[in-house]
């Protein structure tokens, strides 16, 4: 596949490319330009640095869709062993928008599941651009309910523009099934994890959302609509996307300010898609360390506290009755 590069970071990948070939020169001449090269990567490295320290919310959103981002299969190929994918909601059919199935993290045997995206117009098309239909959804909740009985901690993974709204879609459910998760994961007894690796829009998000701990990598969007849905709406025009961004305050740091989520993950320097191998590391990390945490708490408690979390979130005023 042909590298995919925003605009912000084109000086980047412009510098490593002349250290690239200076690398390249001093070894087909036998020479050395160590001292040179060491600038460069420290001047890249420092550029780099500067460029993500003030990346707009905009930009945060290009970052979580970029082509290259590794995927759920990425992160489950890297970091799940023994995974075995399980198939359909024995209702009407298998969705390929979700992969879901039970593996080893670690030590810990556990059910996973995410929204899946494609890399190339096939996949894509195959994928459904990762955006499920109710059967998705209704497989996870078989999933999920196969790890109740197991007694098996869920992680999610979620990346996606959203729930397919066709009107095949509609006509089987679709609000129904997410609706059915939100209640059934609300009280299931067993951890779940839910991390944010891309894209979180709306209720194709919120469907496989409701867990103990909420991880946002650095570089995603997590919102009830995306800039561009928020500007059509609000101003007739997607063109000022940018400006619905910074008014919902999508991003990871913005949700941890408001305490809907419970930590940002790091990404590899530059963003995850330039190293899907130390994002899915860190990743595992971060995901075994809220399990050893969450293990300890008794699942009645676990339940509770699951429901407080969600009631403690956003905030609403109540004005008194008044008669006109």
């Amino acid at each position: 596949m042909q590298k995919f590069v925003l605009d912000f970071e084109k000086p980047i990948l412009k510098l490593e490319q002349q250290i690239k070939e200076m690398q390249d020169y001093a070894r087909s001449e036998g020479i050395s330009l160590d001292d040179e090269i060491d600038r460069l990567q420290a001047k890249a490295r420092k550029m780099q640095r500067e460029i993500f320290a003030k990346l707009t919310r905009e930009q945060r959103v290009k970052l979580a869709r970029h082509p290259q981002r590794p995927f759920t299969r990425d992160y489950i190929e890297r970091i799940v062993e023994d995974f075995v994918e399980l198939h359909g909601d024995r209702a009407f059919g298998d969705d390929p928008a979700i992969i879901a199935g039970i593996g080893r993290l670690g030590s810990e045997k556990v059910v996973i599941m995410g929204h899946q995206k494609g890399r190339d117009t096939k996949q894509k098309l195959y994928r459904n651009f990762g955006m499920a239909h109710p059967e998705g959804y209704r497989k996870a909740l078989r999933l999920m309910k196969l790890a109740v009985k197991f007694k098996r901690p869920i992680i999610m993974l979620v990346d996606t523009p959203g729930a397919y709204p066709g009107i095949g879609a509609e006509e089987r459910g679709q609000a129904e099934a997410i609706a059915k998760n939100l209640f059934e994961m609300a009280i299931m007894p067993v951890p779940i994890i839910i991390v944010i690796i891309g894209e979180g829009a709306s209720g194709g998000a919120l469907g496989i959302g409701v867990g103990d701990r909420i991880l946002m990598l650095e570089n995603t969007w997590y919102s009830v609509i995306s800039p561009e849905g928020c500007s059509s709406i609000l101003h007739k025009d997607a063109g000022k996307a940018s400006e619905a961004a910074e008014a919902l305050k999508l991003t990871a740091p913005d949700l941890l300010e408001q305490k809907i989520i419970d930590k940002v993950v790091d990404e590899p320097a530059g963003g995850a898609h330039r190293d899907h191998d130390e994002a899915a590391q860190i990743l595992k990390q971060e995901i075994l360390e809220c399990l050893a945490e969450l293990k300890k708490i008794e699942p009645d408690e676990l339940v509770q506290k699951r429901i407080e979390k969600y009631e403690n979130m956003g905030y609403y005023s109540q004005h008194p009755f008044r008669e006109s």
